[in-house]
């Protein structure tokens, strides 16, 4: 990773700060999750929130940043290295409480730094 960690774009994803990654597609190891409905570039809360639709019936679910392995601009779609089933499982992402601060984010960053298969 880029030193940022779990919040940080790794340099090797194709990222480049400015781009709009609402309405992406997002592909999880095992197939497609949903579509990016935020996009957060702030310094050590990079993070995307996902609608994963009908998929988790309309659930959101946010990914920190440092779990993107791609970005392709021309497909518009987003690829993370997590399963469906790991995005599945995460803490719910809640709009009332995103935003209240760091001690909201840690709940995200405990999960997904997790080892992963």
């Amino acid at each position: 990773m880029s030193g940022q960690g779990i919040w940080g774009h790794d340099d090797t994803t194709g990222y480049s700060k400015g781009i709009d990654l609402v309405g992406y597609k997002v592909e999880a190891n095992d197939g497609g999750i949903g579509k990016i409905d935020k996009h957060s570039e702030e310094v050590g809360a990079s993070l995307i929130v996902v609608d994963t639709g009908v998929w988790i019936f309309g659930k959101h679910v946010l990914l920190p940043a440092g779990v993107i392995t791609r970005i392709d601009t021309e497909e518009q779609t987003v690829y993370v290295n997590r399963s469906k089933e790991q995005i599945k499982n995460a803490p719910e992402f809640d709009e009332a409480e995103y935003g209240t601060g760091p001690s909201y984010l840690e709940q995200f960053a405990r999960y997904y730094n997790q080892p992963h298969m």
